[in-house]
């Protein structure tokens, strides 16, 4: 769902980690702490607001470390918060003026976070109420009065039995003859009885057969698509990647380039998704969808330039201009046509 959001980038550790509620309390401490940076008392001086603003930087790094180590999915892993240091430290170096565009920036960021780590919280939360419900059915169903106390024969050893009793009964009574033998009559019965069970089971089979081989008349009805969320970005049950990159276009000619970038990126998502080259999730980054096609070269190496554009621009502070959304478009048709 997010870029530079690439907060969970995990590897297994040692050190010990800290649960994923209080990861999330600190996301939530660190974005209380933005927002007082970007509030100023008419009252406060120049110099006074400069020392605030000093100790705000501090005290944010210290509340998101670079690294830190997260319990999640009953494992241990390590964050990656470097975006978030890189840009405190552009925020430091960015003129007066600038100042609360980079705050802003950092807000978004860090409530795009926030969302995500909810949705992982959520998420397990689910895992383990379903772990704690399948446990009880087995407990349940360990019960004495779930249990059979005796095994009797299979149902094919009873089918079989039946039919050797119904046959049985179709024969005549044994009548003696010289030696005791069998009459021939009474093996005539057998071999015709034998033989009609025979061309019966084998037409019920044949039947059988002829029923799976058809196809079954008209097409199965498709599934009623439902909204879709890509990158952030709630998706209209209707809505096509032919919508979004006319939206796309309808923005840069209104001179919105960084926003047309992020709306053909995603729309470019859709078309790959609809072709069944990616599979679209909500919680998907776009450094997920990337790797998803890493083994396919040929549109690896586009789609990640495509990649890298979007997040230059939409996450980065580099400006988008036209030249840079006519690359852009030129990399997305490539990238359709590789995508096939």
């Amino acid at each position: 769902m997010l870029v530079l959001l690439v907060v969970l980038c995990f590897c297994v550790s040692n050190v010990a980690a800290i649960p994923l509620a209080d990861y999330h309390s600190a996301i939530e401490e660190t974005t209380v702490g933005v927002e007082s940076l970007m509030e100023r008392d008419e009252s406060e001086s120049d110099a006074d607001y400069e020392v605030r603003f000093s100790k705000g930087i501090d005290e944010l790094r210290a509340s998101l470390p670079v690294s830190q180590q997260v319990e999640l999915d009953r494992g241990t892993w390590t964050t990656d918060n470097t975006w978030f240091h890189k840009a405190l430290d552009d925020l430091q170096r960015a003129p007066v003026e600038q100042r609360d565009a980079n705050l802003t920036s950092i807000m978004e960021w860090l409530i795009a976070l926030d969302d995500r780590v909810s949705n992982l919280q959520k998420a397990d939360k689910v895992d383990d109420h379903k772990g704690a419900a399948k446990q009880k059915l087995e407990s349940i169903l360990a019960r004495p009065e779930f249990e059979s106390s005796t095994q009797g024969p299979s149902a094919i050893t009873r089918l079989l039995r039946d039919f050797i009793r119904w046959i049985q009964s179709l024969l005549p009574e044994g009548q003696s003859t010289q030696r005791g033998r069998p009459s021939v009559f009474s093996y005539i019965v057998m071999i015709i009885v034998v033989i009609l069970a025979v061309l019966v089971i084998a037409y019920v089979l044949m039947l059988l057969l002829r029923r799976f081989k058809t196809p079954r008349s008209g097409r199965k009805p498709r599934k009623k698509r439902e909204a879709r969320i890509v990158l952030g970005e709630r998706l209209r049950p209707e809505e096509t990647a032919t919508d979004l990159l006319s939206e796309a276009e309808a923005l840069a000619r209104n001179g919105d380039m960084r926003a047309a970038i992020r709306k053909a990126y995603i729309a470019l998502l859709v078309e790959l998704g609809d072709r069944n080259v990616i599979t679209l999730a909500q919680y998907k980054t776009n450094r997920d969808y990337l790797r998803s096609v890493s083994s396919r070269p040929q549109l690896h190496s586009p789609l990640k330039r495509l990649t890298e554009s979007f997040e230059r621009h939409w996450y980065g502070f580099a400006q988008a201009t036209p030249n840079d959304w006519q690359d852009f478009r030129a990399g997305y048709r490539e990238a359709l046509e590789t995508g096939n």
